[in-house]
């Protein structure tokens, strides 16, 4: 594996995990950044494929959603309609007539590249507004030596401890599945991606199961090896289904890597496109799910 891969790497985790632990604006101005970039390379894609999306309306607004989520997330939903609606609307009265490849494209990449990331902001920020004891909403705990020695992570706030869990699920997954996969995959699993296969999904999706019980149990969640089964598999298919998406839109622009942002890796869609799709599965898991598991 060349050192630039490996190094950005390094680079990018200590950044993500310190966004994380911070949580409030720090975290929101971290996935800002990767959500406006991401947002460039998809609609490089889409402009490679001959269709002409509303680029600047939907990467304003998908900022915009952010900044909602941060402040007020029972907002954040009204966004997504509102926005497809002034889309709409303003392709309509363009002077050149749009086609529906063009609304398509737009409506995809405020849902795809916007909304869906935007529950990290939302997973993040859970339970956590009480606890809040740096500037611009960020929080360190106070006792990191006795949380560290006795191994009591369910002191912290959900929505610290949710995002971190998923996280080790996403990389447990795409590690699992990648070096499996090198070893010992025969069985091809998608003419969209050739070099995926079978047994490189399916032990990628049971490292991220086994990692979301250990996390379960260091949780204290209920019925841990239940719960912890059910979050690892949502996270290792979505991150999947993530990674086969974005493979999808490269093939269909006829390029290989997304961009050439991030040494030794390709651009931010090539390293995030397993996240996209998580967040609002484990959101809506620990807001809705756990609740009556605990009951």
């Amino acid at each position: 594996m060349p050192w630039s891969r490996i190094i950005s790497g390094i680079v990018a985790i200590a950044v993500a995990l310190t966004a994380t632990f911070l949580g409030g604006w720090y975290f929101t101005a971290v996935f800002a950044i990767i959500i406006f970039l991401g947002q460039k390379e998809y609609f490089n894609l889409v402009q490679a494929a001959g269709i002409a999306p509303t680029v600047k309306t939907t990467m304003i607004v998908s900022q915009l959603l952010l900044i909602i989520c941060t402040l007020d997330d029972n907002l954040a939903d009204a966004v997504m309609p509102l926005v497809g609606t002034f889309i709409c609307f303003y392709l309509l009265f363009q002077p050149k007539l749009a086609t529906i490849a063009d609304i398509s494209a737009s409506i995809l990449g405020l849902f795809y590249t916007g909304y869906l990331p935007s529950y990290w902001v939302r997973l993040r920020a859970f339970d956590t507004a009480m606890v809040s004891n740096l500037p611009l909403g960020g929080y360190l705990p106070q006792d990191w030596q006795s949380i560290l020695f006795t191994g009591n992570f369910a002191d912290l706030p959900r929505g610290l401890t949710a995002t971190l869990l998923t996280f080790f699920c996403i990389w447990a997954a795409d590690i699992g599945a990648y070096i499996f996969g090198k070893f010992f995959g025969k069985t091809p699993l998608s003419d969209i991606s050739p070099k995926k296969t079978v047994e490189g999904a399916v032990f990628g999706v049971t490292a991220s199961v086994t990692v979301a019980i250990i996390g379960s149990y260091q949780l204290h969640w209920a019925q841990a090896i239940f719960t912890g089964a059910i979050l690892g598999l949502l996270v290792g298919i979505a991150a999947l289904l993530g990674d086969l998406t974005e493979s999808m839109l490269k093939r269909d622009a006829g390029v290989k890597d997304s961009g050439h942002l991030i040494p030794g890796h390709g651009g931010i869609l090539d390293r995030t496109d397993s996240y996209i799709f998580t967040a609002p599965l484990v959101y809506y898991f620990v807001t809705l799910v756990l609740p009556l598991l605990t009951k």
